[in-house]
C-alpha cells in the first residue's frame, strides 16, 4: 500500500492543534481525518478500514486509552499513534501493552511526527502482506485445485494476479497435473468467468480436421463438410480459448494461428470472409517447449507470442503432504459414489501413499482410490488393499504360481519356485529404498540437502520432512 493511500484519524479535542497536526502531516497524507470524541473514533474505526491513527489520551467522553483498549481486543487494522501532554514511563508501557506503535510527548516538531506517521505507514504495509501471505497459506482448496502445499500457494498467486489480464498464459508440467484445471481457474477467476471457456486437445484431433475444429468450415468445404460449422474460436468470443498440448499442432497451423494472436481474426476453412474475436487464449503441453523450439518441431516466434505468462505445475512428488488431502478427498467421494464404509487410512498406508513417486500424478491417484474403494470394503485402508505398483507389502509371502512348473511334479514345482523367487535379502521396504538413496546423496554432497535434493529432482522440503519421520519412527 502506497504511503500517500493510507488514511489517517487524527483524534484531538483542541480544534488548534489538530489544525496543526493536519497540516503538518498534509505532504505525506492524502486523507485526514479529524474527530474530537472516542466515540466518534470508534465509530470511524467500524469500517475495518486499514489506518494509522493518532490518538490524544484525553477526550471530553473517554480516556484515550479504553479506545485503544477497544481496537486491541477486536484486532482492528490500525497503527495507533499516542499523543499526549501527560506522558509517563508507566503510561508509555501501558500503551504498549495494548498495541500502540508509537508514544509522543506534546510538543513535538513536524519532523517528529512525520518520521513517526511515515514508519508506521511501513509497518502497516508490512503487516498487511504477512496476513495476506498467511490467508493465502491457509487454501487447501482453489478452483478445483486441492493442495496446501508452498508449491501450490505460488501457483494460486500467480493465477490470482493473471487472471484479470488479457495475456497469454502458457501452461507447462507432467501429464496429470491438472493443466485444463489451471485453465480453468484462470477464467473463472477473470472478468470473462460468465463468458464461455473452449478447450481443445491438439493431440486427440487429426491434423486435417485441427483448422476446421479451431476455425470452423463453410458448407462443401471439403468432404464430409455438408453444412457451416462454427469452430472454437467463434465459440469463445468474449470468453477463454484452451488449447491443450499445444506442440501437438502441425507447422502450417502453427503459422495461422500465430496470425490469429496477432490480429485476431479468423478465416473459416473454405470461407474468403475475416471473422473477429474477443477473447484470451491459454495454452498448455507436458513437453518441454524450449526443446521443442530448439528441435524444430515449434515456431520460435510462436512460442514467444504464446509464453506471456508461463505457469509450471508441480509434479506430485514435489508438493509435500498435498497427495494426503488429495487421498483423502477422493476416498471420501468414491465411498459415497460406490456405497461403502471407507473413512480413513491407516497410517501404515497414508506412509506408503505419502513416499511413493506417482509418476501418474493427480490422475493415477484417482485411479488407485477408486481402485481401493471397488475392490474392497470397511472403514479402514490398509497396506494390504494397495493395488500395483505398491506391491506386496513387507514380509507377506507371494502366492505360488496356479500351475506346476519345473517338471510338473511337486518336489520340482518347489524347487523351481524357490530358484525363481527373488532373495528376501534383496528386496527391501520401498521407504527403506527411498531412504538409502536419500542419505548417499546427502553423504555425496557433504551434507549439503538443497543440492542433494536437486540432484534427486525433489525438494529440499521433501528430504527434511521424510528424514523427521524416519527420526520419529526410529528408522533414521
Amino acid at each position: 500500500m502506497p504511503a500517500r493511500s493510507t488514511p489517517v484519524l487524527l483524534v484531538e479535542d483542541t480544534p488548534s492543534l489538530a489544525r496543526v497536526y493536519a497540516e503538518f502531516l498534509k505532504k505525506d497524507c492524502s486523507a485526514v481525518t479529524t474527530v474530537e470524541t472516542g466515540a466518534a473514533a470508534l465509530e470511524q474505526l467500524a469500517d475495518g478500514v486499514p489506518r494509522i491513527v493518532l490518538l490524544d489520551l484525553q477526550l471530553p467522553d473517554m480516556h484515550g486509552m479504553d479506545v485503544l483498549k477497544r481496537i486491541n481486543a477486536q484486532a482492528l487494522p490500525c497503527a495507533v499513534i499516542i499523543i499526549t501532554a501527560h506522558g509517563s514511563v508507566g503510561v508509555a508501557v501501558e500503551a504498549m501493552r495494548y498495541g500502540a506503535y508509537d508514544f509522543l510527548v506534546k510538543p513535538f516538531s513536524a519532523e517528529r511526527l512525520t518520521v513517526t506517521v511515515r514508519n508506521a505507514m511501513e509497518r502497516l504495509r508490512l503487516a498487511q502482506l504477512v496476513d495476506s501471505f498467511e490467508k493465502d497459506l491457509g487454501r487447501s482448496r482453489y478452483h478445483g485445485f486441492l493442495g496446501s502445499s508452498l508449491a501450490m500457494q505460488a501457483v494460486y498467486r500467480i493465477i490470482d494476479s493473471a487472471a484479470s489480464s488479457r495475456a497469454t498464459v502458457f501452461i507447462t508440467g507432467e501429464s496429470g497435473t491438472g493443466k485444463e484445471v489451471c485453465a480453468e481457474a484462470i477464467h473463472r477467476q477473470s472478468p470473462r468467468a460468465d463468458r464461455p471457456f473452449i478447450a481443445i486437445n491438439c493431440g486427440a484431433i487429426p491434423k486435417d480436421l485441427m483448422e476446421s475444429e479451431i476455425f470452423g468450415h463453410m458448407k462443401g468445404s471439403f468432404t464430409g463438410a455438408v453444412a457451416d460449422r462454427e469452430g472454437a474460436a467463434a465459440r469463445a468470443n468474449g470468453g477463454t480459448l484452451f488449447l491443450d498440448e499445444i506442440c501437438e499442432l502441425a507447422p502450417d497451423l502453427q503459422t495461422k494461428l500465430l496470425r490469429f494472436i496477432q490480429t485476431g481474426t479468423f478465416t473459416p476453412v473454405g470461407g474468403s470472409k475475416l471473422e473477429k474475436v474477443d477473447l484470451r487464449i491459454i495454452c498448455a503441453t507436458n513437453r518441454d517447449p524450449l526443446r521443442e523450439v530448439e528441435e524444430g518441431r515449434f515456431r520460435e516466434d510462436l512460442y514467444y507470442r504464446l509464453h506471456v505468462i508461463p505457469i509450471h505445475l508441480p509434479p506430485l512428488r514435489e508438493r509435500e503432504d498435498d497427495v494426503l488431502e488429495i487421498c483423502r478427498q477422493f476416498l471420501a467421494d468414491y465411498t459415497r459414489e460406490e456405497g461403502k464404509g471407507f473413512v480413513r487410512f491407516s497410517p501404515a498406508a497414508e506412509q506408503a501413499l505419502r513416499t511413493y513417486h506417482w509418476p501418474g500424478n493427480v490422475r493415477q491417484v484417482q485411479n488407485v482410490v477408486r481402485n481401493i474403494v471397488v475392490l474392497h470394503d470397511g472403514d479402514t485402508v490398509t497396506p494390504a488393499m494397495l493395488p500395483a505398483p505398491f506391491g506386496t507389502p513387507a514380509g507377506t509371502a507371494a502366492p505360488p504360481p496356479a500351475n506346476g512348473g519345473g517338471n510338473g511334479h511337486g518336489g520340482g514345482h518347489a524347487q523351481g519356485s524357490a530358484a525363481q523367487a527373488p532373495s528376501p535379502k534383496t528386496v527391501k521396504p520401498l521407504w527403506e529404498v527411498e531412504r538409502d538413496a536419500i542419505e548417499e546423496a546427502i553423504a555425496a554432497c557433504d551434507g549439503n540437502i538443497p543440492r542433494a535434493a536437486a540432484l534427486l529432482e525433489i525438494s529440499a522440503s521433501t528430504i527434511y520432512r521424510k528424514r523427521l519421520a524416519w527420526q520419529a519412527e526410529g528408522k533414521l
